[in-house]
């Protein structure tokens, strides 16, 4: 349905420290600075791009918005989990936990506050 997800960062570098650590974790590669100038993550076929805003304003994070990103393993969950929180992520909801239809799912935000979530595919 989507050909990528674009967020804002007011700080490149900081994002690219954020996202290089946990993109790893889960089994990716580091991000890929275009000709454009925005950092961009291709993993399991998705595609997550973060720029600077275009407008010049600064990038805020959505109100009510989360960005999904599949994990293999409850493992990956935990690792992407600690490599968000150890490169400037702050934990939010509850710690990394499974969930009763089987999933296992952890919440950050990222340096710029967007709300980012990990999960295994629940249990059938």
């Amino acid at each position: 349905m989507f050909t990528h997800v674009m967020i804002g960062s007011n700080d490149l570098e900081r994002a690219r420290d954020f996202y290089d650590a946990t993109f790893l974790a889960l089994g990716g590669k580091p991000g890929e600075m275009d000709a454009r100038g925005r950092l961009i993550y291709i993993h399991e076929g998705g595609r997550l791009m973060i720029t600077t805003p275009i407008d010049g304003k600064p990038a805020t994070a959505a109100n009510g918005g989360t960005i999904g990103i599949a994990a293999m393993t409850p493992d990956h969950v935990l690792a992407w989990h600690a490599a968000g929180v150890a490169h400037g992520g702050t934990a939010i909801e509850s710690p990394p936990t499974a969930r009763p239809n089987g999933a296992f799912v952890a919440y950050l935000r990222d340096p710029d506050g967007n709300k980012l979530t990990v999960r295994t595919l629940p249990s059938k």
